[in-house]
């Protein structure tokens, strides 16, 4: 009887942990039409290159309104799928997942939502907001580790950046879930420490960006290295070789409040920021 009681009760916390679970992933109705959409429209490039289909999926977001900080409008850390608003970071993320599902066997949201998280949190788990990988550095060391991703900045001359990174940190007050609660205040700065410990990442600086033009793939993911303090990069996108040979970079621009093929060249574009120092150059793999 006790084990018959203890089967029960085990089924019983399975279901609710699967209903919890569940609730946390719903997808919205408008996010669900536009998975549906762009299954729709990138079927007949899934057996191309991945430039291909990286290149199709980042086009299919174009005129999609720029919105920051969608993914921290919940009390807890879950996964969000938000294809309607995108901002810089989560345009790429997005982007990389959807064309991973693409280039699968198995199209699906549920593919398309495990991709998700594997490129966006700490060890493909979701447990609070610390595994979420919020330095762009930290988030490239993981997925390239995880084999998806490959910095080849080194190869195009780069060098390397090591400063101090400890930027939200020492801004707790900027973020809502660091401004009250010491105990994830202490788990970021582990992450920082972590981070420095690595000795920084490689990077083209700036003034090497139109020379090495013609050697950064289309499609390479492309992080801009700032010069503000504790911070590493500040913003992500797309390189983008338009039809006459100009490299540019598309992504979702906060000054146009979309996402856009950028009008700049990316060297023009590094050079009119003020605190781009240069830029990582990343292949998808």
């Amino acid at each position: 009887m006790k084990l018959n009681y203890y089967f029960l009760l085990t089924a019983i916390l399975i279901l609710l942990s699967e209903n919890i679970f569940s609730q946390e992933i719903t997808v919205a109705d408008k996010d669900e039409a536009l998975f549906n959409k762009y299954i729709e429209q990138i079927t007949p490039y899934k057996t191309e290159p991945l430039e291909t289909v990286l290149e199709k999926t980042a086009q299919f977001f174009l005129e999609t309104p720029y919105v920051a900080h969608t993914l921290d409008k919940g009390e807890k850390e879950k996964l969000v799928i938000n294809l309607r608003e995108l901002d810089c970071f989560t345009y790429v993320e997005n982007v990389m997942a959807l064309s991973f599902a693409a280039r699968s066997n198995n199209l699906s949201m549920k593919n398309f939502m495990d991709q998700l998280v594997e490129i966006r949190y700490r060890n493909n788990e979701i447990t609070d907001y610390a595994s979420r990988l919020h330095y762009t550095s930290d988030w490239l060391f993981e997925n390239e580790r995880n084999g998806l991703l490959e910095n080849i900045s080194k190869d195009l001359s780069g060098v390397k950046e090591a400063k101090k990174i400890d930027f939200m940190s020492t801004h707790r007050n900027a973020y809502k879930q660091l401004a009250d609660d010491d105990v994830m205040l202490e788990k970021i700065v582990e992450i920082e420490n972590k981070i420095n410990d690595r000795g920084g990442f490689h990077y083209l600086p700036k003034d090497l960006i139109a020379a090495k033009a013609n050697d950064i793939p289309h499609m390479a993911m492309i992080g801009f290295v700032t010069a503000i303090d504790g911070l590493d990069i500040s913003h992500v996108g797309f390189a983008y070789r338009k039809d006459d040979g100009e490299l540019t970079f598309i992504h979702a621009s906060s000054a146009e409040m979309k996402v856009v093929v950028d009008a700049k060249s990316l060297s023009d574009y590094c050079f009119s920021q003020k605190n781009c120092k240069g830029i990582v150059v990343v292949k998808v793999k």
